[in-house]
């Protein structure tokens, strides 16, 4: 096991497996703070690569790429759920690592995560594992129609899913995804999407973001609000559930909870282990954001303070924007109170995330009224 005593103060060296936007900004974080940055990312472009100290440009797999990272790190940490839980396995056996290996091995996978909220009597929308075409009929009884299938595995902003609404359709759908495992899940009628990010630290010490309203186009989150416009209670008790799920995972690190709400029930949506796209907001708007706050886990130190200090409008940049003559960032960065993100990605393409924006206000009806100009305009 490192032997390697907490806390990790500045000067020593950070290391992040994955380069992309939130490696970027989590690098930045950690610069600023003080650190050292190493990345692990196969992409020679990738902005986290970009910002850091040391790029190592190999596979997530690459044993020596692995050993480099863990014996010149103090600690490492992940941005995205993907990385093989044996990549993290062998970390620990050189540095601190968090998350750790067991907890992302359950969200990484949509199979394991459904079950495991199901286990421990978190609700969620109707679903139905999908291991093989057998199991199709007996899984649409379960959910109803119409439903979403979704790839287990390495599905995200709206890929590897497919709304289906008969056996024939779902079938399709399946043999679309090359016959992998899959969860078919039901639809419900919804009132909001909202998000909790948090961070718990080794000693179980919890700190909440405020809840965080989103809404999707085409599967990809456009506009975040915060705070979101539900009930005080309700607003509670997606943080408590937040918590007991982050707490019953043993989790050490940033994550994220997706909620559905359904009238007045709460259902788990997604668990993400990292910081999150709807968590944004906390850049401009809150004490602490959650990059430093993914640092501050990581290196062992206090948790910040989570307070917001302006409610805010999030509004994704996808790569849409870059045709047509725009982005038009004069119109954008007309407005004091709007602050620009971009991620230092050289290619836009249609759906891809370059950046975003946070429209602060202290009436959130006013700057979500902007947010919504902006994004036209943009």
């Amino acid at each position: 096991m490192p032997s390697k005593s907490l806390p990790v103060l500045p000067g020593a060296t950070l290391g992040i497996l994955g380069g992309g936007q939130l490696g970027r900004m989590f690098t930045i974080a950690a610069r600023t703070m003080g650190y050292k940055v190493m990345v692990l990312d196969p992409d020679f472009s990738s902005p986290a690569g970009l910002m850091a100290d040391v790029h190592l440009q190999a596979d997530y797999t690459d044993a020596d790429a692995l050993r480099q990272l863990g014996e010149r790190c103090d600690a490492v940490t992940t941005e995205f759920e993907n990385v093989p839980a044996a990549s993290l396995i062998a970390l620990a056996g050189w540095c601190r690592v968090s998350p750790g290996a067991d907890a992302v091995a359950i969200v990484q996978d949509r199979s394991h995560e459904k079950s495991w909220l199901a286990d421990n009597s978190f609700a969620t929308a109707p679903f139905a594992l999908v291991n093989n075409e057998a199991d199709l009929d007996t899984a649409l009884a379960k959910t109803g129609t119409p439903a979403l299938l979704k790839v287990s595995r390495f599905g995200y902003d709206g890929k590897g899913q497919a709304r289906v609404a008969t056996l024939d359709e779902a079938r399709a759908a399946f043999r679309e995804f090359d016959s992998q495992p899959c969860v078919l899940e039901g639809f419900v009628t919804l009132e909001r999407e909202v998000s909790v990010v948090l961070a718990r630290s080794d000693d179980g010490a919890c700190a909440l973001f405020p809840v965080a309203e989103n809404r999707h186009e085409s599967g990809i989150l456009d506009v975040s609000i915060a705070p979101a416009r539900v009930s005080d209670s309700l607003a509670q008790q997606a943080r408590n559930m937040a918590r007991d799920i982050a707490n019953k995972l043993g989790y050490v690190g940033v994550m994220a909870v997706e909620f559905f709400i359904a009238g007045d029930q709460l259902m788990v949506n997604e668990i993400a282990p990292r910081p999150h796209n709807s968590g944004h907001y906390t850049l401009d708007a809150c004490v602490t954001d959650q990059f430093e706050q993914q640092v501050r886990v990581l290196a062992g130190l206090p948790l910040g303070d989570t307070r917001l200090l302006s409610p805010v409008a999030m509004v994704n940049i996808l790569g849409d924007r870059w045709h047509n003559g725009g982005p038009h960032w004069d119109t954008l960065l007309a407005h004091p109170n709007i602050k620009l993100h971009l991620y230092g990605k050289e290619a836009a393409r249609p759906g891809r995330k370059m950046g975003h924006f946070n429209v602060l206000d202290a009436d959130l009806d006013a700057a979500l009224q902007l947010a919504e100009q902006m994004r036209h305009a943009l």
